[in-house]
């Protein structure tokens, strides 16, 4: 198991084939992505690389990052991300890592925080098809119905599908294909939609699921 990438969702596009068919792409941003650290089954229990996103203004680091990074031998981030790998998969501290770590056609995993959508109804937030638009039904098309019983159990069960807070939490879609891949720019295309706003960090791995490719560089791809 090798590490995976931290990116930055910049927004969606297409890109056009030989045919002139389109594919709607979501471009994420590798910026001067390092490592920044290690964890080490022998001290942390575990195996994994922290990796540093861009760059930090200094003034805005707290003082004991200062010293993290310092440590490291790299400039402050501007966001932080660990990634477990296997004991032959770690990295040294100041590797710089490339889009190249992708190859395309190959399958990965996407996790970011979703978009909040605030207080949702149970249609929309658990996808209820709501009550029949006939006679006898007033004012209550988009109600999720009963909650519960009368005496037995005389009460809602917990976890219940109801009424609330919508999005914002962790979200990871699985198997989508790399479209493209621009080292040079830092760019990756990711065929689909993937999780979280424009601007939103997202974390891209090896699809669980599939096998990687060949051709895909172990440990990673790094930068000469």
């Amino acid at each position: 198991m090798r590490t995976g990438l931290l990116a930055k969702k910049l927004g969606m596009t297409r890109l056009f084939r030989a045919d002139g068919t389109h594919v709607p792409v979501t471009v994420l941003h590798i910026d001067n992505l390092q490592v920044v650290a290690q964890r080490t089954e022998e001290r942390d229990g575990y195996t994994a690389v922290q990796l540093g996103w861009g760059r930090a203004k200094v003034k805005n680091v707290t003082k004991p990052n200062k010293g993290h990074f310092a440590r490291a031998k790299v400039e402050p981030k501007k966001k932080l991300a660990e990634f477990r790998v296997a004991a032959d998969a770690v990295l040294e501290p100041g590797a710089v890592l490339t889009a190249a770590h992708f190859v395309v056609g190959q399958r990965v995993d996407v996790t970011a925080t979703s978009k909040g959508k605030g207080f949702a109804g149970a249609m929309k937030r658990w996808n209820f098809s709501g009550l029949e638009a006939s006679h006898g039904v007033s004012i209550s098309h988009r109600s999720h119905g009963s909650t519960g019983n009368r005496q037995d159990p005389g009460r809602t069960f917990k976890n219940k599908k109801m009424a609330g807070h919508l999005g914002q939490e962790r979200v990871t879609t699985l198997n989508l294909v790399v479209a493209a891949v621009d080292a040079e720019k830092g760019l990756l295309m990711v065929r689909g939609a993937v999780p979280g706003a424009s601007g939103e960090f997202v974390r891209v791995r090896d699809a669980v699921k599939r096998a990687r490719p060949a051709e895909a560089p172990y440990p990673a791809a790094t930068a000469a």
